[in-house]
């Protein structure tokens, strides 16, 4: 498959590149996919809510009244769940949610996902840019020139640039991560797949080894 470079303007650059049929033209598979998007939502999630139970609330242990004769239920302590100030039941505590996934079907993800946006043409390759200073309206007349749509809008860049990070930082459409950070969320969860040239070769590389 192969695909021409634009300029920053969006106009052709005049080079089109080769995008490997191995990465991105596989056959994707939606399973690994969901397994991987399960895993790395799982993995964002901190797990540190907490409540008290009735032997961490600090109360007097003071029974309430006689044990018969109250003409009401019997009650120990006013660390009971059903008094206002009690201890909860079955409430959170601090877990772990992480888990593991064999790198094998990972990378079956990734290629997944990158088969898709090649199948839905929306990849866009962009030749190599910098930006001075953090101009969040540049970035915005290059987002619009490129026709990346207003929609989520993933740029995937060969090595961290700040000024072009903190350019896109406000604009909720758009996020920005260098090729180590590329996964399979990142790609499903775009509309629109911007690599900067060079970048294309760089994930082949790692996904076919």
């Amino acid at each position: 498959m192969k695909l021409a470079v634009l300029k920053i303007d969006g106009t052709p650059s005049g080079k089109k590149v080769e995008l490997a049929d191995s990465v991105f033209a596989a056959q994707p598979n939606d399973h690994a996919i969901y397994l991987d998007v399960v895993q790395y939502l799982a993995n964002q999630r901190h797990g540190n809510a907490k409540t008290k139970d009735r032997s961490e609330i600090a109360h007097s242990t003071k029974k309430l009244g006689r044990q018969k004769g109250g003409g009401g239920a019997r009650h120990g302590s006013l660390k009971a769940n059903i008094f206002v100030g009690g201890g909860r039941v079955f409430g959170p505590v601090p877990r772990f949610y992480h888990h593991k996934l064999n790198k094998k079907l990972k990378k079956l993800a990734r290629i997944s996902a990158l088969s898709y946006k090649a199948q839905e043409n929306a990849i866009i390759i962009l030749e190599p840019f910098t930006m001075e200073a953090p101009k969040t309206k540049e970035f915005q007349q290059i987002v619009t020139a490129i026709k990346a749509g207003d929609r989520k809008v993933l740029f995937v860049l060969p090595q961290n640039s700040d000024n072009i990070f903190l350019s896109s930082r406000n604009l909720p459409q758009v996020n920005v991560i260098t090729v180590d950070e590329i996964n399979t969320y990142a790609i499903m969860n775009a509309n629109s797949l911007v690599l900067i040239d060079g970048v294309q070769d760089i994930i082949a590389q790692r996904n076919e080894r």
